[in-house]
């Protein structure tokens, strides 16, 4: 290989990985709370305590059909803390990076601990998540696409918790899915993270059934096996894998497309 090739793939493979990204920290009520950071805690003693579960790095899910899926690649281990709220608080998820190329919409899912103890609870069997926001593609919309919307927020995302939730504990699955290689199958890349939550004000509504994560993403549906330059002409009208928002999310949660 010469110099230049060489140059130019370590260049490529640069911005692949710079479009990779994971969620930095919550904040809730003006507090900040610490999510994973991507090897830092290799490095300090005592570690501080984290409020989401672990991920071995800022990239994609390697393969979305898997138990990976649930929470990310990491093995799924309980965070040491739980961020307590109230239903109808407000929930800001900062992300420490999002490439402008790896367009595709954004998920937010919650699932209900079993026995309220999400220390002991995985969230990778049974029909358990349930969707409480999603922006996905909007033709009309300045950017399109709700990956983007959160790269130009500074990689920012906020979502409302149902107003009417009852108590307990929670895991808040959030989830940007890049499909700049989804026209590939296995190609779209899925980067999920699961905050640990517990509401401890509010309704007497629980959730319904929901969706199986692994079990709900298929490689061939349609919002998953995409080519983003047709539905980007107009070819085809994108439609968000993992089913509808809920109806008792709070309102705007289903801000754009099906």
């Amino acid at each position: 290989m010469t110099p230049l090739s060489s140059a130019a793939l370590v260049i490529g493979l640069a911005g692949l990985v710079s479009g990779h990204g994971f969620l930095k920290s919550i904040t809730v009520g003006g507090k900040n709370y610490l999510a994973w950071q991507v090897g830092q805690d290799n490095y300090v003693n005592p570690p501080p305590v984290r409020y989401a579960r672990q991920l071995t790095d800022n990239g994609p899910v390697p393969d979305f059909t898997t138990k990976d899926i649930t929470c990310g690649a990491g093995g799924n281990i309980p965070a040491q803390g739980v961020i307590e709220l109230k239903a109808g608080d407000k929930v800001t998820l900062n992300w420490d990076q999002w490439g402008s190329s790896h367009s595709g919409p954004v998920f937010t899912y919650l699932a209900k601990c079993a026995n309220n103890d999400c220390k002991t609870f995985k969230g990778d069997t049974g029909n358990v998540w349930v969707k409480i926001e999603q922006l996905s593609y909007n033709p009309q919309g300045q950017p399109p696409w709700a990956s983007d919307l959160l790269r130009e927020q500074g990689a920012k995302w906020s979502v409302t918790i149902p107003p009417k939730l009852a108590p307990g504990e929670y895991l808040l699955r959030h989830e940007i899915l890049g499909l700049h290689v989804a026209e590939r199958r296995l190609g779209a890349q899925f980067y999920p993270s699961c905050t640990q939550i517990r509401v401890t004000q509010g309704g007497t509504t629980q959730l319904p059934e929901g969706i199986a994560l692994p079990g709900a993403y298929k490689p061939e549906d349609p919002g998953i096996l995409a080519a983003l330059w047709r539905i980007q002409q107009g070819q085809t009208q994108y439609v968000a894998p993992g089913g509808p928002v809920w109806s008792e999310a709070a309102p705007n949660a289903n801000r754009a497309g099906p």
